[in-house]
């Protein structure tokens, strides 16, 4: 049996704690009821000043081919992307499984997150870039942020060592490196079921390994 002198500190601080809560649900409330209709209309105003705001920024991103995954066609069309775009991810790839495993999840990613550019390059294709950017793995992904490479995901070691990663493992790791935005639970889990979100792009995608070098 507890200690009655405990019981009493226990009863009296969670008295304290709900009487905290109570104290600012009810500042809440009188907030609330302090508004008169100007103050609703400026809210109002304000509110729709920010949707026209990220309308014009969609626009503006779809306009420069945000929300599909390209292919940059030359190396000197890889500082004009760069440049326009606030937020770039860049596939340096050449023809084989490894690259078109992380093709799948870079596709899947660019339409989920608009606010950001998903470009894919030719690395063999492209050898002023590679020594550049020191690119001796591929795949690399190049997180690049304000026209600076700011990270590099290389190869699949940082998604557990293996091409049967999550696409959520990957939308993580973009996000720890804030190419992407990212709150809480995955964006993928509000449009696609858990099966389907978590099924790894190999297993569903087996049928094009004959393709691979």
């Amino acid at each position: 049996m507890a200690n009655p002198n405990v019981q009493e500190i226990i009863e009296k601080q969670v008295l304290t704690v709900a009487k905290a809560v109570e104290d600012k649900i009810d500042e809440e409330i009188a907030a609330l009821d302090r508004l008169d209709l100007d103050d609703i209309e400026a809210l109002r105003e304000r509110r729709l000043q920010q949707m026209k705001k990220m309308a014009e920024k969609r626009s503006r991103w779809i306009s420069l081919g945000h929300g599909e995954y390209t292919e940059i066609p030359s190396e000197k069309d890889f500082f004009s992307v760069v440049k326009a775009s606030d937020r770039v991810v860049c596939h340096f790839y050449r023809d084989n499984w490894p690259c078109k495993v992380m093709d799948k999840h870079m596709g899947i990613l660019a339409k989920q997150h608009i606010e950001t550019r998903f470009v894919k390059i030719h690395a063999e294709k492209s050898p002023f870039l590679a020594e550049k950017l020191k690119i001796l793995v591929l795949p690399t992904l190049a997180l690049i942020k304000n026209a600076k490479v700011d990270d590099y995901v290389v190869g699949f070691d940082e998604l557990g060592g293996t091409d049967e990663f999550n696409t959520e493992d990957l939308e993580e790791r973009l996000a720890k490196a804030q190419v992407i935005f990212f709150e809480g639970e995955s964006s993928l889990n509000s449009s696609k079921s858990s099966a389907q979100t978590r099924r790894s792009v190999r297993q569903s995608e087996s049928h094009d390994s004959s393709d691979s070098d």
